[in-house]
């Protein structure tokens, strides 16, 4: 880490569950030597001017001393429309350097802020922005056409766009006339950080998260490791989800983001190849289209020093072709976002597989408990599947404005997860499943990902997602959708061989569908809902 706080790195990285919440006990001020991360981060902007900090997608530049002038003057911009600590900032964003200055400044003020992602459709976001009492909505040109829908449902005190628009205000261009002198706003660990969202796909309307500066300040600590050269990080998946952090990590390292609209495979890797991408972050299935795009071959990846993964179930496989190919590179962070970050797993750690063949999720990171709970509610064994529960410094203050669910997934800083899982002798985590994508076939759990695992492994599939279905008001049905390899066919009956030489019988699909690709979620993850629609 190159900012200028980085001197407490090891102390925090140190902390246990207990004294992390000690530390967010502490009043909000400067005097108590608290620093959010938005100063931190325009300290390092601040040591190197010149440095190149975002890449957009025009290849236009813009450096550091550049991004940190428009933080401040936006900054300065809202606080003078009003925007005090403790207001809500919701961010109709894409993968824009207008996104990044627009967190940063709002954060900077003192408000929270609320990313609405993409996909959504104009009800859910309408939703979003009402129940996080939003003071101001900042919306970039990317998303104008949300905008268009969202605007007769809105009821929010302030909107403006981060660019020109015929019937909106430009903040923008006022923000342009402001000065560039530093803004400070005495922000605490225990402020508000950010009001963010689950995904939405199992309840309906996204669940609204709280989360605090403190948390997320050690996360970001924690993940500022020492790498040599300053990262190249390309932010290809929404800047709204975790690619916003990575970039948050990328500059407190002195680095540079290069953004790109959206993952697409053979425009990440032209770009891997022409910045010199030092670092991705993606979704597995994200990462198996990389991995099968035909320019692949043909790319300079030599400049790769990491790729993470996570988000969904990785298949062994595919992640040992990937070491193939970028070498030693793979690091995996396992969470929620309830929680952010619980395990981690490094490049020389992915030779560890469990049971089921699964590469493990790594082991708790510093100020993360885990402990795996029975049906019943009891702690489980090493080694015996369950529930994983969670303490972690990074967890969420709660749901926003939902005090019963909050009571029902929180409990004396435990986070019940919903996916299942164990632990081995040495404290790795291997996840057996997300719980709510857990079949029950005659009265049986069938858990997907180890159904992913095997028809991954064949030859003849590329991508798979295997899903439950239930006909006439029988039990559920194992479906798999398939995506063939370049060259092959998919042979529904020769791939329930393999299943079956390799399985029990109830894990062998009941139906195959052959698709020439796997929907996916805004933000990467296979959209099993999707699948049950259009198949069923």
């Amino acid at each position: 880490m190159t900012a200028p706080e980085a001197h407490d790195q090891s102390a925090t990285a140190s902390l246990t569950y207990e004294e992390a919440q000690m530390t967010d006990l502490r009043p909000g001020t400067a005097d108590h030597g608290f620093v959010p991360y938005t100063e931190a981060v325009l300290s390092t902007l601040a040591r190197d001017p010149g440095l190149p900090a975002i890449i957009c997608p025009d290849r236009r530049q813009i450096t550091a001393g550049e991004l940190r002038d428009s933080v401040h003057r936006l900054a300065r911009e809202l606080i003078t429309r009003g925007v005090r600590r403790g207001q809500t900032v919701s961010l109709l964003t894409g993968n824009t350097a207008e996104a990044l200055v627009a967190r940063y400044a709002a954060n900077l003020a003192g408000a929270r802020v609320t990313p609405l992602y993409d996909g959504l459709n104009a009800g859910a976001l309408a939703h979003l922005v009402d129940v996080a009492d939003t003071e101001l909505l900042l919306v970039d040109p990317t998303r104008y056409a949300d905008l268009d829908r969202l605007k007769p449902l809105l009821h929010v005190p302030m909107l403006a766009t981060l660019g020109p628009h015929p019937h909106a205000d430009d903040i923008r261009a006022a923000a342009a006339g402001q000065p560039s002198a530093p803004v400070t706003v005495p922000v605490g660990a225990a402020d508000d950080w950010c009001i963010r969202h689950t995904g939405g796909t199992t309840t309906g309307l996204p669940k609204s998260l709280q989360m605090k500066h403190g948390p997320y300040r050690r996360t970001l600590d924690h993940l500022c490791t020492p790498t040599g050269a300053p990262p190249r990080y390309l932010a290809c998946t929404p800047l709204t989800h975790i690619a916003g952090l990575w970039a948050d990590v990328a500059l407190l390292q002195g680095g540079s983001v290069v953004l790109q609209p959206a993952f697409e495979p053979g425009e990440a890797l032209a770009a891997i190849e022409r910045e010199r991408v030092t670092r991705l972050f993606l979704q597995p299935p994200l990462l198996h289209q990389l991995l099968d795009h035909p320019a692949l071959p043909a790319t300079d990846t030599s400049s790769v020093r990491q790729v993470t993964y996570g988000g969904s179930p990785a298949s062994t496989s595919r992640l040992r072709q990937t070491e193939g190919v970028f070498g030693k590179v793979l690091h995996s962070w396992y969470g929620q976002n309830e929680t952010l970050g619980l395990t981690e797993v490094g490049p020389e750690e992915h030779d560890r597989v469990g049971r089921h063949g699964q590469i493990t999720v790594g082991r708790a990171m510093p100020g993360v408990e885990l402990r795996v709970v029975a049906p019943h509610g009891g702690a489980l064994p090493t080694g015996s599947e369950g529930e994983i529960h969670a303490r972690a410094h990074s967890a969420m203050n709660g749901y926003w404005k939902q005090p019963e669910l909050t009571a029902r997934v929180l409990s004396d800083g435990w986070v019940r997860t919903g996916d299942i899982g164990y632990l081995d002798d040495d404290g790795y985590l291997f996840l057996a499943d997300r719980g709510h994508d857990t079949i029950t076939v005659d009265g049986t759990r069938v858990y997907p990902s180890e159904i992913e695992e095997v028809l991954t492994a064949h030859p003849a599939v590329a991508q798979c997602a295997v899903f439950g279905m239930r006909h006439d008001g029988t039990s559920e049905h194992v479906h798999a959708a398939v995506v063939p390899a370049r060259g092959h066919s998919a042979d529904a009956d020769e791939l329930r061989r393999f299943v079956a030489a390799r399985k029990s019988g109830l894990h062998v699909p009941h139906t195959f569908h052959v698709l020439k690709s796997i929907p996916l979620s805004g933000i990467g993850k296979p959209d099993k809902h999707a699948l049950r629609r259009a198949l069923s």
